[in-house]
Protein backbone atom coordinates (compact mmCIF):
# COMPACT_ATOMS: atom_id res chain seq x y z
CA UNK A 1 0.00 0.00 0.00
CA UNK A 2 1.31 3.40 -0.94
CA UNK A 3 0.10 6.58 0.74
CA UNK A 4 0.42 9.99 -0.86
CA UNK A 5 -0.02 13.01 1.38
CA UNK A 6 -0.70 16.53 0.18
CA UNK A 7 -2.17 19.84 1.26
CA UNK A 8 0.40 21.26 3.64
CA UNK A 9 1.42 24.88 3.53
CA UNK A 10 1.80 28.07 5.53
CA UNK A 11 -0.90 29.84 7.49
CA UNK A 12 -1.16 32.41 10.23
CA UNK A 13 -2.15 31.42 13.73
CA UNK A 14 -5.89 31.03 14.04
CA UNK A 15 -6.23 29.93 10.44
CA UNK A 16 -7.19 26.59 8.93
CA UNK A 17 -5.56 24.03 6.66
CA UNK A 18 -6.55 20.66 5.31
CA UNK A 19 -4.13 17.85 4.60
CA UNK A 20 -5.21 14.75 2.74
CA UNK A 21 -3.81 11.34 2.01
CA UNK A 22 -4.70 9.06 -0.88
CA UNK A 23 -4.09 5.33 -0.71
CA UNK A 24 -3.10 3.15 -3.64
CA UNK A 25 -5.54 0.48 -2.49
CA UNK A 26 -9.03 0.55 -1.07
CA UNK A 27 -9.31 2.13 2.33
CA UNK A 28 -11.85 -0.49 3.32
CA UNK A 29 -8.92 -2.90 3.47
CA UNK A 30 -7.15 -0.70 5.99
CA UNK A 31 -8.38 -1.03 9.56
CA UNK A 32 -7.04 2.24 10.94
CA UNK A 33 -5.91 5.43 9.25
CA UNK A 34 -4.03 8.06 11.17
CA UNK A 35 -2.07 11.26 11.09
CA UNK A 36 1.20 11.74 12.93
CA UNK A 37 3.39 14.81 13.07
CA UNK A 38 6.97 15.60 13.91
CA UNK A 39 8.17 19.04 14.88
CA UNK A 40 11.85 19.99 14.68
CA UNK A 41 13.78 18.51 17.56
CA UNK A 42 10.79 16.52 18.81
CA UNK A 43 9.63 12.95 18.57
CA UNK A 44 6.92 11.93 16.16
CA UNK A 45 3.47 12.30 17.71
CA UNK A 46 0.27 10.43 16.84
CA UNK A 47 -2.45 13.08 16.75
CA UNK A 48 -5.55 11.58 15.15
CA UNK A 49 -6.83 8.18 14.07
CA UNK A 50 -10.00 6.82 12.52
CA UNK A 51 -11.13 3.23 12.33
CA UNK A 52 -12.80 1.49 9.41
CA UNK A 53 -16.11 1.96 11.26
CA UNK A 54 -15.51 5.69 11.65
CA UNK A 55 -14.51 5.74 15.30
CA UNK A 56 -12.06 8.58 15.94
CA UNK A 57 -9.45 9.37 18.55
CA UNK A 58 -7.46 12.57 19.06
CA UNK A 59 -4.44 13.61 21.03
CA UNK A 60 -5.21 16.18 23.69
CA UNK A 61 -3.03 18.68 21.84
CA UNK A 62 -5.45 18.81 18.88
CA UNK A 63 -8.77 17.72 20.38
CA UNK A 64 -11.54 20.18 19.55
CA UNK A 65 -9.52 21.79 16.73
CA UNK A 66 -8.71 18.97 14.29
CA UNK A 67 -11.10 16.62 12.55
CA UNK A 68 -10.07 13.37 10.90
CA UNK A 69 -12.30 11.66 8.36
CA UNK A 70 -12.01 8.93 5.79
CA UNK A 71 -13.72 8.38 2.47
CA UNK A 72 -13.35 4.74 1.57
CA UNK A 73 -14.75 5.23 -1.94
CA UNK A 74 -12.16 7.90 -2.73
CA UNK A 75 -9.42 5.98 -0.85
CA UNK A 76 -8.74 9.18 1.07
CA UNK A 77 -8.22 10.25 4.66
CA UNK A 78 -8.45 13.92 5.49
CA UNK A 79 -7.31 16.01 8.43
CA UNK A 80 -9.12 19.32 8.80
CA UNK A 81 -7.07 21.60 11.04
CA UNK A 82 -8.75 24.64 12.58
CA UNK A 83 -7.59 27.37 14.95
CA UNK A 84 -4.00 26.49 14.17
CA UNK A 85 -1.29 27.44 16.63
CA UNK A 86 2.41 28.03 16.16
CA UNK A 87 3.09 24.81 18.02
CA UNK A 88 1.21 22.89 15.29
CA UNK A 89 4.15 23.58 12.98
CA UNK A 90 5.50 20.19 11.93
CA UNK A 91 5.82 17.68 9.15
CA UNK A 92 2.56 15.73 8.98
CA UNK A 93 2.53 12.04 8.01
CA UNK A 94 -0.39 9.79 7.21
CA UNK A 95 -0.20 6.16 8.18
CA UNK A 96 -2.29 3.03 7.92
CA UNK A 97 -2.74 -0.19 9.84
CA UNK A 98 -4.07 -3.12 7.85
CA UNK A 99 -5.39 -4.94 10.90
CA UNK A 100 -6.57 -3.86 14.31
CA UNK A 101 -8.45 -5.51 17.13
CA UNK A 102 -11.48 -3.72 18.51
CA UNK A 103 -10.11 -4.53 21.97
CA UNK A 104 -7.02 -2.45 21.39
CA UNK A 105 -7.11 1.37 21.64
CA UNK A 106 -6.82 3.09 18.29
CA UNK A 107 -3.60 4.79 19.30
CA UNK A 108 -2.07 1.36 19.95
CA UNK A 109 -2.56 0.26 16.34
CA UNK A 110 0.48 -0.98 14.47
CA UNK A 111 0.98 1.32 11.51
CA UNK A 112 2.93 -0.52 8.83
CA UNK A 113 2.26 1.85 5.93
CA UNK A 114 3.47 5.44 5.82
CA UNK A 115 3.17 8.31 3.42
CA UNK A 116 5.77 10.95 2.80
CA UNK A 117 5.45 13.99 5.01
CA UNK A 118 3.84 17.28 4.17
CA UNK A 119 5.02 20.47 5.87
CA UNK A 120 2.61 22.62 7.86
CA UNK A 121 3.94 25.96 9.07
CA UNK A 122 1.94 28.22 11.37
CA UNK A 123 3.23 31.72 11.90
CA UNK A 124 2.40 33.52 15.10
Amino acid sequence: VQLQASGGGSVQAGGSLTVSCVASEGLSDLAVMAWHRQAPGKERELIAAVSRAGVTKYADSVKGRFIISRDNDKKMVILQMNNLKHEDTAVYYCAAASTHSAYVPLFRAHFEYWGQGTQVTVSS
